[in-house]
């Protein structure tokens, strides 16, 4: 398993060149490039040329730090076809600057919207149809988040649409962050999908159905909102025994083609410090769940 950081609380205060040597800094080995307004900004075409490319690579040489995962996010599913039409041109650039950086993994959003389930998911049908065959030729696995307002939300539900590819170059990220969107007991959800999850990122949240769903309160009451946080581990409802067995018991913390992702949005203020911490909770919550699972196996 590789333990990346996601570098998103770090875009304001350094450039893309730094991110690979603020990484080695911090302790990690691995990045995930997740949206940059220098390399694949959200939803529209990618803005780095073949030499900012080779640039960010040698960047990542010379800090001894690799990427593990690139993360667009594009407007692949939505319902708008010239705009679906422009999310798969924008993809091929994505996969090619992936292919060029040495990265062989991806993981994205399904995106589309939520009231027009049936039009996005044939619109994500449809998008994969051109562009699976570029994902299986230049062997690149895409591993793909029901995000909340994402046209599928939740897990299993999720699930069903990936296996409905038929690739074994699609999967799922699993993000702790969203599990009170996912509907489906944790659990139940990674055993489903076993070693179809590639990529998971960990942060906190807080459970917006506790209280009677009054946790949070938006006005006027029924807005169409989604609510969730990015926060370091510790700091909401997640229950990470159970997130960690769970990913012990499918074998994602001894795979070497698995990622796991500190992405804590909440804490800019403090965000070297909430980096260094969440690289130890993550060695230490895996380690102790990897010891759990080699327990019960030599006791049965």
């Amino acid at each position: 398993m590789k333990i990346a950081l996601d570098p998103t609380p770090f875009h304001h205060s350094h450039s893309l060149l730094e991110f690979p040597q603020l990484a080695a800094e911090l302790g990690y080995k691995y990045l995930q490039l997740t949206p940059h307004q220098d390399m694949i900004p959200f939803f529209t075409r990618p803005k780095a040329d073949d030499d900012l490319v080779r640039q960010f690579r040698k960047a990542c040489t010379d800090a001894s730090v690799e990427v593990a995962s690139v993360l667009p996010v594009l407007r692949w599913s939505g319902p708008d076809e010239t705009m679906r039409e422009a999310a798969v041109r924008y993809w091929k650039r994505a996969i090619q600057i992936t292919v060029d950086l040495g990265v062989n993994q991806m993981n994205t959003e399904f995106s589309g919207r939520p009231e027009q389930p049936e039009e996005s998911e044939a619109a994500f049908y449809k998008s994969m149809e051109e562009l699976l065959p570029v994902f299986e030729r230049e062997g690149v696995h895409v591993a793909i988040d029901p995000h909340p307002d994402d046209f599928v939300e939740e897990g299993l539900a999720a699930l069903r649409v990936i296996r409905g590819l038929n690739s074994p170059n699609v999967g799922m990220t699993y993000v702790a962050s969203h599990t009170f969107h996912m509907k489906d007991d944790p659990g139940a959800i990674m055993r489903a999908a076993g070693d179809k999850i590639r990529v998971v990122h960990v942060s906190d949240t807080m459970n917006h159905h506790a209280s009677h769903g009054l946790r949070y309160i938006t006005n006027p009451p029924g807005n169409a909102v989604r609510v969730h946080q990015h926060l370091k581990i510790g700091d909401g409802d997640v229950n990470w025994e159970e997130f960690f067995g769970g990913l012990g018991e499918i074998g994602f913390l001894d795979r070497s083609d698995t990622v796991m992702v500190s992405s804590v949005f909440a804490e800019n203020e403090s965000a070297h410090e909430v980096s260094r911490f969440q690289l130890q909770k993550m060695h230490q919550f895996a380690e102790n769940a990897q010891g759990r699972r080699s327990h019960a196996m030599a006791t049965t």
